[in-house]
């Protein structure tokens, strides 16, 4: 079992697991602590099995009727060997892998012997192993995304480290603040000593080539569907945080994440940025479009940099993902406990979200590139989002932050009218079709599926971002002795 499964903190059952042994060791019945509490036993017994989250006032009154001081109960190391067991069977019945499986709660009674929950366990661990056997490059790549969103979500996706250099650069190069034109990222460049070249035969596999050497910058002409902003200050934050090349895939998440973010942090600098959105918060009036409106980015990058403030600046924990017109999810963030649909490993991307979610509704308006605002009840609680759908070289998507009901007070929309019901990912809210419908047309009907080139095709085996090397030096080369 992970140690880390332990020792990362007190959850509801450590807790419940060493309010029992202090029980047991103060030779107290479940009926002496319920009497010592003013409770009823089976409250008693419901905090033990760890079904009840105790306030600390609540637990420090637990404490002081066993006789031991709070730490002790908010140790998260299991008290007994057989705890520890049970606790890591809990934890795996609660998991995506067994979730995801057909099989009924597995109840833990005192007449199960310690060999048959070790068997359990030894099993769960097999069947994770043999589903990352079959793991590719595509399954790399979810892992790792599956770790990195985890990381956001414990700094709230706010990185104070990339803030602070980016301030220092504007600062570099006297920006006063507000939106970033073109010309003064241009003036960026120049600080950081390169100079711009827009070129045709720009490497298909490349958004972007920087000669460090040469002190140079080589940008595509044509830029479809993209803020020219946006490539020039993801080159100049790749140099500018001194990245290497990525030696793996998680690697290469890492320092888009980073660059991306440094980027971001430029065309909308924290101080303006911040100033605006607590202003919209004052006047309950917040919203993205204002934020991309303000500094003029895509609506994605504006939805993108309100995550990075929105907990840090403004106390309030979001949502963010971004759909396709077929319900496809590819980047996901959260840190107010929203459920994104999920394989059986946890991981996010490529997922089908919910037709009742605001991220797929907003394809079914007709008014389908305005924004869109909705409440929707789900299993664990009320959320309102508000969606827009984009538009870029490949296709439509819908991007969407939301948040949970009790924070709605804070942001335009909330008055809205629309509500939908969603009990995803049950099946019958909305994955299997109704029975009449199956019934007609299950046996006649023979779609072909569209299915996408890059799903199964790994990424080259040299590197891992799966550049042709070779080329973008041969690149080099022509534009090199082209300049001498």
């Amino acid at each position: 079992m992970s140690d880390d499964a332990i020792h990362d903190g007190p959850t509801p059952l450590t807790v419940g697991r060493r309010v029992r042994a202090a029980r047991l060791a103060a030779g107290m019945t479940v009926h002496d602590l319920a009497a010592a509490l003013g409770r009823s036993a089976s409250q008693v017994s419901v905090i033990e099995n760890g079904r009840r989250e105790l306030r600390v006032s609540d637990l420090q009154r637990v404490a002081t009727a066993l006789g031991c001081g709070l730490d002790h109960l908010l140790d998260p190391t299991p008290p007994s060997k057989r705890d520890a067991l049970e606790i890591e069977l809990a934890r795996i019945q609660a998991g995506p892998l067994m979730s995801s499986l057909p099989l009924p709660e597995l109840p833990v009674r005192k007449g199960m012997p310690d060999e048959a929950i070790e068997t359990i366990l030894a099993l769960h661990r097999e069947l994770v192993a043999q589903h990352e056997r079959h793991s590719s490059t595509p399954e790399e790549a979810r892992r790792a995304n599956t770790e990195l969103r985890a990381a956001q979500r414990a700094r709230s996706n706010h990185y104070p480290e990339l803030e602070t250099h980016a301030a220092r650069l504007l600062a570099a190069i006297g920006h006063p603040g507000g939106p970033l034109s073109h010309s003064a990222a241009s003036t960026l460049a120049a600080h950081l000593g390169f100079s711009l070249h827009y070129v045709h035969d720009l490497p298909v596999t490349t958004r972007s080539v920087t000669d460090a050497r040469e002190g140079r910058i080589y940008l595509p002409i044509r830029q479809a569907g993209t803020d020219r902003r946006v490539v020039l200050l993801q080159a100049l934050a790749g140099h500018a945080l001194g990245h290497a090349e990525p030696q793996h895939y998680g690697d290469l998440l890492r320092q888009r994440v980073e660059t991306n973010y440094l980027a971001g942090a430029l065309m909308m600098p924290e101080g303006s940025a911040v100033e605006l959105l607590r202003r919209a918060k004052r006047e309950r009036d917040l919203s993205v479009e204002d934020l991309r409106d303000a500094f003029a980015v895509s609506y994605e990058a504006a939805a993108h940099r309100f995550t990075n403030l929105a907990t840090e600046h403004l106390g309030i924990p979001v949502h963010f993902l971004k759909v396709d017109a077929a319900g496809i999810l590819t980047k996901a963030y959260e840190n107010d406990d929203v459920s994104f649909p999920q394989d059986a490993l946890g991981h996010v991307e490529g997922q089908r979200v919910c037709r009742k979610w605001s991220a797929r509704q907003v394809f079914e308006r007709d008014d389908r590139y305005g924004i869109y605002h909705q409440y929707t009840d789900k299993p664990n609680g009320t959320y309102w989002c508000t969606s827009a759908v984009q538009s870029d070289a490949a296709a439509d998507y819908s991007v969407s932050v939301g948040t949970r009901y009790e924070h709605t007070k804070w942001f335009r929309g909330r008055d809205t009218q629309t509500r939908r019901f969603s009990s995803c990912p049950d099946p019958t809210c909305c994955r299997a079709p109704a029975p009449d419908l199956a019934q007609r047309w299950d046996s006649t009907t023979f779609p072909a599926a569209r299915i996408n080139s890059s799903l199964l095709a790994a990424a080259p085996s040299e590197s891992a971002t799966g550049i042709d090397r070779t080329a973008v030096y041969e690149f080099l080369e022509r534009h090199t002795s082209a300049s001498s």
